[in-house]
């Protein structure tokens, strides 16, 4: 009695821990009694189906949880195979749960045959594989994605080993590079590596190595198989195990070969234009300086000749002499104030208050305002700082000022209205005016040109605009005009706000 009662002990236990596997493996048991057309669940596979504890399957019930379609057809032909030919099956499936949820198992199962060899029962297990299927088709789906993405972007794509040697490559690598993707494993990335960009590239892949970073993006020259250099844009990535242990490179290669070409051609149109900037700066040095000294002399030695020699000057060709001689300084003159604008840009900007300088310029031209009963409204911010150079700001605002009152209508007193915005890095001044106007169709792009006027007024040179376009963009800003004949003009003027 004593070793039944152990033996039933052991027995108890034993199940227990069987039980105890089966809920923590979500692993079920089914069996189906040929002969008495019964079906067992058991608690498992009854919860994996959600339903009750009390539920008593029957056959084509426990059938129609499967999905219906390839689920179930294929659930069917193997139950009915099993029996007539005792083959066991093993297979993945989907099931609808009592509670509408679908879910992924796997169904196992196994006939049992009687001494006439005839189907008595057949049993199995039933397990829910749900988050595993569910973790397993979202990886082969990424990887898939992954692999289409490899494959055929429009960049070149690689994976390489932790050596530099190249595991995988993609069809655009290969025309970039020139290489077959058979040649390409038998290379490493060292090997199509322009020496003076190897070092960097190296490092970086060592810094990713040791965690000190994940990602890294350079531009750097590869060797095409032709022996030419291929520019590219190089972003790589490290790829890591789940215990963190690296596994391999992901590079992302950009072909940039012809950016950096229009960049070196960019480069050598500026040296040529800076060399040709400083050969016209010394030309206008050498007209200011040198040219000037000698119109001097030809100007003093027509003054001698006037004292000295007075019936010279009866001549009809001395007046055409001096007219010329004049009309010689001016231009020396006019070519010297352009070049002092060139030879300053250098100079630092400085932080200069708007308000103050716009308000310095019309008290200086007080007299003309009063001659001209002109109107001047000042509605600058008073709170507005710009950068630039004060002699440079005395004069473009002196040379707008003086142009309105110069280029009035006849048939208005002048109105000129001043008022300032910010407009992102810039500070707008508007200088708006009831003059004449400009016909800009015409003249507008030659309105900033020098020498070029637009009205017959005697003290037009068409030199005040073109020196004060020079002086504007000298310290960051620009211009644009609005003008209407016979109605005003407005010059917006651009000039750098103090926190750009």
């Amino acid at each position: 009695m004593e070793a039944n009662a152990q033996n039933n002990l052991q027995l108890n236990e034993d199940n227990l821990i069987f039980s105890f596997m089966q809920e923590a493996a979500k692993i079920g048991s089914w069996e189906v009694d040929l002969i008495d057309n019964t079906i067992f669940w058991s608690k498992v596979t009854k919860e994996i189906h959600e339903v009750e504890s009390d539920y008593m399957p029957i056959l084509e019930e426990g059938i129609n949880f499967y999905k219906e379609g390839e689920n179930r057809e294929r659930i069917t032909k193997l139950f009915n195979n099993c029996i007539e030919t005792g083959e066991k099956f093993d297979g993945e499936f989907q099931i609808i749960t009592s509670k509408g949820k679908e879910k992924w198992v796997r169904s196992i199962g196994a006939a049992v045959f009687d001494k006439n060899d005839s189907c008595v029962k057949v049993h199995g297990i039933f397990q829910d594989i749900h988050e595993k299927t569910k973790a397993s088709k979202k990886l082969a789906l990424n990887e898939e994605r992954f692999r289409k993405i490899f494959e055929y972007a429009a960049n070149g794509m690689a994976l390489v080993d932790l050596d530099g040697t190249w595991l995988q490559v993609n069809d655009t690598l290969c025309e970039m590079i020139g290489y077959t993707s058979e040649e390409f494993l038998k290379l490493t990335f060292q090997d199509i590596t322009h020496p003076d960009d190897l070092y960097s590239d190296v490092s970086l892949l060592q810094e990713m190595l040791i965690n000190e970073r994940d990602s890294y993006k350079i531009e750097k020259r590869y060797f095409h198989k032709n022996g030419s250099i291929i520019w590219a844009l190089l972003s790589v990535s490290l790829v890591k195990n789940s215990k963190g242990k690296p596994q391999y490179f992901v590079s992302q290669i950009n072909n940039i070969t012809e950016r950096k070409k229009t960049e070196v051609k960019n480069k050598s149109l500026l040296e040529v234009t800076k060399d040709q900037n400083m050969r016209l700066l010394n030309f206008a040095h050498i007209v200011s300086h040198n040219l000037r000294s000698h119109s001097g002399n030809l100007e003093m030695l027509l003054n001698l000749m006037e004292m000295d020699l007075p019936e010279s000057t009866e001549n009809e060709f001395f007046p055409m002499l001096k007219t010329a001689v004049d009309h010689l300084q001016e231009t020396i003159e006019n070519l010297n104030e352009v070049a002092v604008v060139n030879t300053k840009t250098t100079e630092n900007l400085t932080t200069l208050s708007l308000s103050h300088y716009i308000e310095k310029s019309i008290d200086s031209i007080k007299p003309q305002i009063l001659e001209n009963n002109a109107t001047f409204k000042n509605n600058a911010d008073k709170n507005i700082n710009i950068k630039g150079i004060p002699a440079y700001l005395d004069s473009i605002f002196l040379n707008f000022f003086t142009n309105a009152l110069k280029y009035k209508s006849p048939e208005r007193t002048p109105l000129i209205t001043i008022n300032t915005e910010i407009k992102d890095e810039f500070v707008q001044v508007k200088i708006e005016d009831n003059g004449l106007g400009i016909d800009l169709k015409t003249y507008g792009e030659k309105l900033f040109g020098m020498y070029k006027t637009f009205h017959q007024h005697k003290d037009a040179r068409g030199l005040g605009l073109f020196i004060t376009k020079n002086q504007v963009e000298a310290i960051g800003g620009k211009i644009e005009v609005l003008s209407k004949i016979n109605k005003g003009t407005t010059f917006i003027i651009y000039l750098q706000h103090e926190k750009n």
